[in-house]
């Protein structure tokens, strides 16, 4: 299986039909056909359904994909770490976390080590903690920024000095807006929306379901998230109230939307992770010496 050929599978599925995949790549369609042909009597198995005006993928072709997309991730990482290895420092480094106000840190350090290392580039992918550590695991990215809880026993980890504030999203015109803090009793009959990271049970302390005192299952969960911008539309269309973290969320004066933190106080923290063992390019080790100086005081 060649990497070319790999490339040229993922133009057909990007463009939904050969012609268009075969213009972009500036091949013939024959050329093009014979190449996913032999991919496909390769791995004995069907990828394409070749309609009259578009194709799509069988459940083999969405698989191929998806490891497709990976490995040539993986490819062009590997390749920007080699080019990197000059006199000249240079590379790229990649950066996946979920969101929260703490990325203001990594933001810090990006701008200052750009002000040092111009030709340093940075690729900041955003998703939760499963995404995050997946990634991290197959080496398609260098760091990644977890919000606890999480658990840490593969990585290395530094600690940031910031807590995000857990509370409920919900429409100003809600009762529940007027009241200056969100108590357990305040959620034991609302339509809620949860992180699904935050529900999971972890071999670590899980401070967000012992906040709900042995009561969390028994809550009215309609629906469960990821990433938090979503819940913020469903919020606004009245299916339920988000419990999320502060300041991911747009609550002034023009929104519709309000933060009302959760009594008694519920706090998680953030770490910075990567695999154990791992070997660094050039820049992403002067990442890691801007991380330690800057955070391993605290």
């Amino acid at each position: 299986m060649e990497i070319r050929v790999l490339k040229y599978f993922l133009a057909v599925a990007r463009e939904g039909s050969i012609t268009g995949a075969a213009n972009s790549l500036h091949l013939t369609q024959p050329t093009l056909t014979r190449q996913l042909q032999d991919l496909e009597k390769e791995l004995k198995q069907q990828l394409l359904i070749r309609g009259k005006s578009k194709v799509t993928l069988t459940p083999e072709g969405m698989i191929l994909r998806k490891r497709a997309e990976e490995i040539i991730d993986m490819v062009e990482k590997t390749e920007a770490e080699f080019q990197a290895i000059s006199d000249t420092v240079n590379g790229e480094i990649y950066i996946g976390g979920g969101e929260s106000d703490a990325m203001k840190h990594i933001a810090e350090i990006i701008k200052n080590i750009q002000a040092d290392y111009p030709d340093i580039k940075f690729h900041i992918y955003s998703g939760n903690a499963e995404d995050v550590t997946e990634k991290l695991d197959k080496g398609l990215l260098d760091f990644g920024v977890l919000i606890q809880p999480v658990d840490l026993s593969k990585y290395d980890n530094i600690p940031l000095p910031a807590k995000d504030v857990w509370g409920v999203i919900m429409r100003k015109d809600s009762p529940l807006a007027a009241k200056e803090y969100i108590e357990l009793k305040d959620l034991q009959e609302l339509p809620l929306i949860n992180s699904r990271q935050a529900m999971r049970k972890t071999s670590s302390k899980n401070e967000f379901i012992e906040w709900f005192q042995g009561k969390f299952e028994d809550l009215n969960t309609v629906a469960t998230i990821n990433l938090v911008y979503n819940a913020a539309i469903m919020v606004k269309a009245g299916i339920g109230y988000a419990i999320t973290l502060d300041k991911l969320v747009d609550v002034s004066q023009e929104s519709e939307l309000c933060f009302r933190p959760l009594k008694p106080k519920l706090e998680s923290g953030l770490d910075i992770v990567w695999k154990k063992y791992q070997v660094f390019s050039p820049a992403a080790k002067i990442f890691l010496e801007r991380l330690k100086e800057k955070f391993c005081k605290y």
